[in-house]
């Protein structure tokens, strides 16, 4: 699967607790994203990749999880939606734009991929993020989870604003029940991307600065909700994946409410075998990676994995996991570009020595840590500390968490 990496972004433990409070969240996001760079490293080591598992789908799967279990504790948490989006924003967008000034700078040596619109949409779409749900590409090929990533900060913000946030139970099962019937009735989204581009960065720069500045914030929220909710039926590359990835991601909350004890794990064991049968009767699901049997072992290993890092999250983590995981923004960003501008460079290795391939890889992924390490060092990490000075509530001023998440609050402090 090319389009494979997230990340999903979930909030290192920094952001959200005390050090090693939740290290458990930093190595899942580690494992996440060596399989990620796994998946594309085959040009290099083609034998690396298996056919009955896809590496790929397991690392964003993971970090999907883990977003959907934290990304809504961190907004109960300081129950403030301009706190929120200021972190947010600050966390997501340096970084990204970054990557995607140098990818389009170096267009003139290695060309943007065909997936890339030639006109204002591609613009409009990256500023928003909002690339997949679109049906439109990215300049950098990972960058389509991201999309998925900004839908569920979207539906969070406007669950938040109405007081509905604490149903992520419901909203799992009925995501995935969703991703089940869009996958039977659409052989592809019913509306083009390139226009709606247009609009949706229109109500996605008009709706947060509302969210932001307290003018009609429910409104504005509520409007945003609705979009994210429409956009990945309407023009999504992949319909019934994009719903599948939000029951995901809703089932993560669902797990963390029933770790605080405020919900059960009936509507996660729903949504999980919902989510297994996704693809098995979906129109559009000729590729590799959704065969049932590839499909279930994929989806099923990454659900493992995270309960296996949750039973496990009173011990202290590998420290090279955790120290992944901080830089696994920066990884999962980088990795890709710099793996294609060194293909460029050296050419495909099918040929070569195993031994050619195996040292080719190792100094690509070595390459990739290191620039993530002075990505996350130099760009990460100053501009989140910039917006959570920039999101503090003025003086005064009132959280806006409701009385019932205050238990949550508690948790995450």
């Amino acid at each position: 699967m090319g389009r494979v990496p997230t990340a999903p972004d979930p909030p290192s433990t920094r952001e959200t607790g005390p050090p090693g409070r939740l290290a458990w969240l930093d190595a899942l996001r580690g494992v996440a994203a060596l399989a990620v760079v796994a998946e594309h490293l085959p040009w290099a080591l083609p034998p690396l990749r298996p056919y009955w598992f896809s590496l790929g789908v397991y690392g964003v799967m993971v970090f999907f999880l883990v977003s959907g279990y934290i990304i809504p504790a961190s907004l109960e948490r300081r129950g403030d939606l301009r706190a929120f989006w200021f972190s947010r924003l600050f966390r997501l967008y340096p970084l990204y734009l970054g990557v995607c000034g140098l990818v389009v700078a170096l267009s003139w040596w290695v060309p943007l991929r065909e997936a890339v619109p030639r006109d204002g949409s591609a613009v409009a779409s990256h500023l928003t993020m909002l690339l997949d749900v679109l049906g439109l590409g990215g300049v950098a090929d990972t960058m389509w989870t991201l999309s998925y990533e900004m839908v569920f900060y979207l539906l969070v913000t406007a669950l938040f604003a109405v007081r509905l946030h604490e149903r992520s139970g419901l909203f799992a099962v009925l995501f995935a029940a969703a991703s089940v019937v869009a996958g039977a009735a659409l052989a592809a989204a019913p509306l083009p991307g390139g226009p709606l581009a247009y609009a949706s960065a229109a109500v996605f720069t008009a709706g947060l600065a509302c969210v932001m500045s307290g003018r009609f914030r429910t409104a504005a929220a509520c409007a945003l909700g609705l979009m994210a909710l429409t956009l990945p039926v309407l023009s999504g590359r992949i319909p019934w994946l994009g719903l599948t990835i939000l029951a995901v991601m809703f089932t993560g909350t669902a797990i963390r409410r029933w770790e605080q004890g405020t919900g059960t794990l009936r509507p996660v064991a729903l949504a999980a075998a919902l989510v297994a049968l996704a693809p098995v009767w979906a129109v559009e699901a000729g590729w590799w990676w959704v065969e049932p049997g590839v499909w279930i072992t994929t989806v099923g290993g990454a659900g493992l994995t995270f309960a296996a890092a949750m039973a496990l999250r009173g011990r202290p983590m590998p420290r090279p996991l955790t120290s992944l995981g901080l830089i696994s923004y920066s990884l999962y960003l980088v990795h890709h570009p710099l793996f294609t501008f060194l293909r460029e460079l050296i050419g495909g290795l099918g040929g070569a020595p195993h031994v050619v391939q195996a040292a080719v890889a190792v100094a690509a992924v070595a390459a990739s840590v290191l620039v993530s390490v002075l990505t996350y060092r130099f760009v990460e990490r100053p501009m989140q500390d910039l917006g959570h000075r920039l999101g503090r509530s003025p003086a005064g001023r009132p959280p806006e968490t409701p009385a019932p998440t205050r238990d949550m609050a508690r948790h995450t402090n």
